[in-house]
């Protein structure tokens, strides 16, 4: 960063972006750097909130089996399965005031358009049933999670959505790899984290993007606050659904 007051905890955003593996952060403007340090504070926070989570608990204390992996996939993937709706909603409600930043995000939709169905190959790898999976019905947190994606993305030029992108894009490029690993250790069976393993090695290049397109768009303070806002509300639904995991 070329302008190191705007820090957290007392560090310019560059080096505390870097701590929590957001590195290779390019030069911003001044509105995009208080944006991007009010979605650092957030990921700290979601961060220390996932380690609460019944499942992730497990697979932190080295309990976690093969059965819990099932259970999270199997509810992981009526989340997963929307995604490309939510992206493509929100590329249909731009105007052609922003159409290069539509263009980004239809691009965007295409990558992960096809992505639920590598989660099931790691189900049924993981002993599942195909139908069961493609059938399973979302849980009480993926409900809310859909509905307030969808309706986000369904407001005029909905540019907020780069906070809801900010967590679930960094899930894959600070998480996924580690859970990944963990899973295979823990459930003696290797190809069950195909999925994870991929986001792992892929979404630090959409987060090359998301940079591009917070610069872009952050025009104004109301802009920023509502990135923040929509990036506290996906965090916390987010955990929601991972939280419903265990409720059968």
């Amino acid at each position: 960063m070329s302008d190191g007051s705007i820090a957290i905890d007392g560090q310019p955003v560059a080096t505390a972006a870097s701590s929590i593996g957001a590195e290779d952060v390019p030069d911003l403007s001044p509105l995009a750097q208080d944006a991007l340090r009010r979605l650092l504070r957030v990921w700290i926070q979601f961060e220390r909130d996932l380690v609460t989570v019944p499942i992730l608990r497990r697979l932190d204390l080295g309990t976690y089996t093969l059965a819990d992996h099932r259970r999270l996939l199997l509810n992981m993937r009526q989340q997963v399965i929307e995604g490309s709706r939510w992206i493509a909603r929100a590329a249909s409600s731009m105007d052609r005031d922003h159409s290069a930043l539509r263009s980004l995000v239809l691009r965007h939709a295409v990558d992960e358009h096809r992505d639920f169905s590598m989660l099931e190959q790691d189900y049924v790898a993981a002993g599942g049933d195909l139908a069961t999976i493609q059938e399973r019905h979302k849980n009480v947190g993926s409900e809310a999670f859909h509905g307030f994606m969808m309706h986000r993305a369904s407001q005029p030029n909905p540019v907020d959505m780069l906070g809801a992108m900010w967590i679930i894009e960094g899930l894959g490029e600070r998480m996924a790899s580690g859970w990944s690993a963990r899973m295979e250790e823990l459930c003696e069976r290797e190809g069950i984290t195909r999925f994870m393993a991929y986001h792992g090695e892929n979404d630090g290049d959409h987060m090359q993007k998301f940079y591009a397109m917070l610069d872009d768009v952050c025009t104004d303070e109301d802009v920023v606050r509502r990135i923040e806002t929509t990036a506290k509300v996906v965090a916390r639904l987010y955990r929601l659904q991972l939280e419903e995991v265990d409720d059968e």
